[in-house]
């Protein structure tokens, strides 16, 4: 994303709000045919051409976009839906799918850690997923240690994953 479109009364054309912002996202695979579909057919024409355009091939902007879009929410029989909740919707998701921080504030073009956050948001399915996840940790970790103990080690060795009998060598640098 190099150059974006401010609504000022009027369409202004600028830069981005950060150098953050001026980015390449790269595109889950399966989207990428869709996306060259709507590139094809709807797009303004060429490389500068705006991705998203009115109906009459003009410059996008609210008041020519609600109502279309509205429809096309009733028409798919998905509820009221802002298109900026779409970009919580994605980032979460990457979020989820393991992105760091980082890769998150790179993906979304934010500066800074407070504005990434705005987009993250926990969600109920997930917190299921992280529960089943540290069950199944907790159980191997339960069987691990169930033939340590049988081994005679401490609950430390265990852990630090030391055979019985072993002390702190040069690996531990002294601590």
């Amino acid at each position: 994303m190099t150059e974006t479109v401010y609504e000022f009364g009027q369409l202004v054309k600028g830069t981005p709000k950060s150098r953050a912002s001026i980015r390449t996202v790269v595109l889950p695979e399966l989207i990428v045919p869709e996306l060259r579909r709507h590139l094809d057919t709807f797009a303004g024409d060429g490389p500068d051409g705006f991705v998203f355009v009115g109906v009459k091939g003009g410059q996008l902007r609210r008041s020519n976009f609600s109502k279309p879009w509205a429809r096309a929410l009733a028409k798919a029989g998905i509820p009221a839906v802002h298109v900026h909740d779409l970009r919580h919707t994605g980032n979460t998701l990457t979020g989820e799918a393991g992105a760091s921080l980082a890769e998150l504030m790179n993906r979304m073009g934010h500066s800074s850690t407070r504005a990434a956050r705005v987009y993250l948001h926990a969600r109920e399915e997930r917190d299921r997923q992280l529960a089943s996840t540290l069950d199944k940790m907790a159980r191997r970790e339960l069987r691990r240690s169930s033939g340590a103990r049988k081994a005679g080690q401490s609950g430390t060795q265990r852990a630090r994953g030391r055979p019985k009998g072993s002390q702190r060598g040069s690996d531990d640098h002294g601590r």
